[in-house]
């Protein structure tokens, strides 16, 4: 894992569009890692796959993106897998999700110690009850959360943050509360998607809002794990909360182009 500067953790998963009869690599840490990679940034991946087929794929596809592996962990049980069916209105719906070796992921105290020597690192679905975050947060480590997809007791729990990262619904009223309130709880900056509505950003010191990209939709998913990485990649580059919201609406805009969270070819289910 030499020559890393960033580094995901947490989950990944074969996303399994059923009505499709396809499937895709995605998980919220794969997904970023994957575009954090692509904007050139040398980023590396902590988390654990199943010893299957699905295991080895996920892998594969984060290697092929320009990700490094050598904090991935091959445990015991199947390699996550989420179900997406489509409701009677047509809408995307998880019918079933089985998180098989990321359940009970951890880093060990070695490799915790390694990333607390990176300049960032993005934590994603871990089932930990926060205690990653805490670590690194007290060494003083730069770290952002998808506080959404936290498995930690208080899913809203944003101490330590420098950036957490919330999804809303579509209410920019909402929003707000939901960035006021996740700067009151001690992240430095706060990010709020708001759906359609476009995205909200706060540091204490300035605020930001952004509208979203028109597009054509092929597909949503991973978009908001893409909004993400492009944010990150902008402040790690010492763009303005305006200019990272905008990174974060474009990069976004292009995962919609284009099935699964990343380009790669989608794969038929057996």
């Amino acid at each position: 894992m030499s020559g890393i500067a960033l580094a995901t953790v947490g989950d990944n998963c074969i996303d399994r569009y059923l009505a499709l009869n396809r499937s895709t690599v995605g998980g919220n840490a794969v997904n970023v890692a994957v575009h954090l990679a692509a904007a050139g940034l040398t980023v590396g991946y902590f988390g654990a796959v199943g010893a299957d087929r699905d295991g080895e794929r996920v892998l594969a596809a984060l290697r092929e993106n320009g990700v490094d592996t050598g904090g991935a962990r091959i445990r015991p049980g199947i390699t996550a897998y989420t179900d997406i069916a489509v409701d009677e209105a047509g809408e995307r719906i998880i019918a079933f999700e089985d998180f098989g070796a990321c359940a009970g992921y951890r880093p060990s105290p070695a490799e915790i110690d390694e990333l607390r020597a990176l300049d960032h690192v993005h934590i994603g679905w871990l089932d930990d009850g926060g205690a990653l975050k805490d670590a690194l947060a007290a060494a003083g480590t730069s770290v952002s959360q998808d506080l959404s997809v936290s498995q930690a007791p208080d899913h809203r729990r944003s101490e330590g943050l420098a950036i957490a990262f919330i999804s809303a619904g579509p209410s920019i009223e909402e929003g707000r509360r939901l960035l006021a309130e996740a700067l009151a709880g001690g992240a430095r900056t706060a990010v709020v998607t708001c759906g359609a509505l476009g995205s909200l950003a706060g540091n204490g010191v300035e605020r930001a809002q952004a509208g979203v990209a028109p597009v054509d939709v092929v597909d949503t998913l991973g978009a908001g794990d893409t909004f993400i990485a492009g944010f990150i990649a902008a402040q790690v580059a010492g763009k303005s909360l305006q200019e990272s919201l905008e990174a974060g609406r474009e990069a976004a805009a292009a995962t919609c182009r284009h099935p699964g969270g990343f380009p790669q070819t989608p794969v038929e289910l057996t």
